[in-house]
């Protein structure tokens, strides 16, 4: 009789935190990062749901094993898989060889949708990271699986990475009752850094002679793989009629519009003008601006003007379009505290009917969890491995340490604390929740607090990694699961506890919208203050109201 596993975690990991079209990754390669690490970046965003962090154990697996995958969506009957021998553990999108794989989804054509298809993105995801050594092995068991199961969901962009490099992938269903899937997979130069945000964004790639027969793909070594029917299938179904050489995926499996451009593109090109020469990267406006005819695209990849570390990866997914010509803060819409935040919908109407947007930027109140994954070859894999995690909008949370070596997940972390309908101070999602939603409609006199407890504890935890990497160079590996769980409690508890502090300081300091006096965190005499509104909103107070508020001359 076959054993069944009924992985039904997946299908609630998935359910809560993943929605349908609204994630940005940013990766670097081990020659552009400031120590030599592969790095990768998850914003998951979406409205109305509550994440937690994910966690497999390792272990061994009888030869009539079988897995029921439950992903989200309409259901018919089992989806029975095979399991294989032995499984890596997982912490999160990360496992314990160091790979690493992240998405976004881009939708594309929608017609190429296969329902009857046994997994879909967040399913292929994990089943793969519990079965791949390497990135490259990664994409391989990717291929296996949508091609013997069949692939449900539509347009996406992984970044599948290990601890020596990072892949891109862009994949995309083949439509009704058609196994297997379209994809592209792409290597990342080591010196260079890219980023993904709901849009494809690979078009011309290099190409091989013929299939490689054991794999059953295409392969460019060291370059580039690719699903043998990329382009003929193309051609079958009257997406692309040009020569092989000419062929761009994004073309022919997503066309470019305006908001695939504003709303996604942008994103990328925002974190492009972070690490490297401002003027070059707004060259690209036109683009931004939907002047395709001018510019349709942006570099697949740069090479930063200057190593990338943690901490700017982290920045860089609190980003707000801040100095920009898209700047969310320096306009009427921000309101009266110069907000980068907006309310939905993203498209709108004006009174007279004018259709409008708002911008979409990498940093958003909706996000579910946030992490940055960080891979290092030259450290134990268990220690080497660590995730900066978080649940809820990266610019309002403090990103803490998680190694892929543990053997639990931190309490504040896990998905039984973390209830969408159910507030709890012992949930990271409410406590994060909390102090945002006092921060963002009053933004400009909020923010510096909440930003100096954010810096606080990430300089701790950037100190603190230190000694953790040096005291595992003298642990067995029991004893350093062992230690590397109790030192991820402790920085989730730490996390915990001084967003508690934040909270209620906050209230006290802003009660009824005015600031008391403070220093170092810390209440000192004096008389308190009202905060100034925004120079954009007095201007168009007084351009709408025009003499109402205007005082007479004594």
């Amino acid at each position: 009789m076959k054993r069944i596993i009924s992985i039904f975690a997946i299908a609630m990991f998935i359910f809560q935190s993943t929605p349908t079209d609204a994630c940005t990754n940013l990766i670097v390669g081990k020659k552009a990062s400031a120590d030599g690490s592969v790095m990768c970046t998850y914003n998951c965003d979406g409205f109305g749901f509550a994440a937690s962090l994910s966690f497999y154990m390792p272990g061994m697996h009888p030869a009539d094993e079988v897995l029921n995958i439950r992903g989200w969506g309409p259901q018919a009957g089992q989806r029975l898989v095979k399991q294989v021998p032995y499984t890596h553990g997982v912490v999160g999108l990360m496992n314990d060889h160091q790979v690493s794989i992240v998405e976004t989804t881009w939708d594309g054509r929608k017609e190429l949708v296969n329902r009857d298809g046994y997994f879909d993105y967040f399913s292929l995801m994990h089943i793969t990271l519990q079965r791949a050594g390497s990135a490259r092995e990664a994409i391989r068991i990717m291929h296996e699986l949508v091609q013997e199961y069949g692939y449900n969901s539509t347009g996406e962009s992984f970044a599948v990475c290990d601890k020596n490099e990072a892949w891109i992938m862009e994949m995309i269903g083949k439509g009704k009752d058609r196994n297997g899937a379209i994809w592209v997979a792409l290597r990342l130069p080591d010196d260079c850094i890219t980023a993904y945000a709901n849009s494809s964004r690979i078009m011309q790639f290099p190409q091989a002679k013929k299939a490689d027969k054991k794999l059953g793909f295409c392969v460019v070594e060291n370059e580039c793989m690719y699903s043998s029917d990329v382009i003929s299938f193309a051609r079958e179904m009257g997406y692309y009629s040009g020569e092989d050489k000419d062929f761009s995926f994004r073309d022919a499996y997503q066309p470019m519009d305006f908001s695939k451009i504003r709303y996604c593109e942008a994103r990328v090109w925002s974190f492009f003008r972070h690490h490297y020469d401002t003027k070059e990267i707004d060259s690209y406006l036109p683009f931004i601006n939907g002047k395709m005819e001018i510019c349709d695209h942006l570099p697949l990849w740069i090479k930063p003007n200057k190593p990338v570390s943690v901490r700017d990866l982290m920045n860089d997914m609190r980003d707000h379009y801040e100095g920009t010509a898209l700047d969310m803060t320096a306009d009427v819409s921000a309101g009266p505290w110069a907000s980068p935040y907006r309310n939905q919908p993203v498209n709108f109407y004006s009174s007279d009917s004018t259709k409008m947007f708002r911008e979409r930027p990498i940093g958003c109140q909706q996000s579910g969890m946030t992490m940055v994954c960080q891979m290092r070859d030259w450290l134990p894999d268990a220690v080497g491995g660590v995730t900066y995690f978080n649940l809820d909008d990266a610019t309002m949370v403090a990103y803490v340490p998680v190694y892929c070596g543990i053997n639990r997940i931190p309490e504040p972390f896990r998905r039984e604390n973390n209830n969408i309908r159910e507030f709890s101070t012992g949930s990271a999602f409410w406590m994060n929740n909390w102090v945002a939603n006092m921060v963002y409609p009053r933004w400009s006199a909020l923010y510096p607090d909440l930003k100096e407890a954010q810096t606080e504890l990430e300089d701790y935890y950037a100190e603190d990694q230190k000694k953790v990497e040096e005291a595992a160079s003298k642990m067995t590996p029991s004893e350093l699961s062992d230690f590397l769980t109790r030192k991820t409690e402790q920085y989730a508890d730490k996390m915990m506890k001084r967003w508690d502090e934040l909270a209620k300081f906050l209230i006290v300091k802003h009660n009824d919208q005015i600031m008391v006096p403070s220093k170092d965190g810390k209440f000192i005499p004096g008389r308190h203050t009202s905060p100034a509104y925004a120079p954009a909103f007095i201007e168009a107070v007084k351009a709408q109201t025009g003499d109402r508020y205007i005082q007479p001359k004594q």
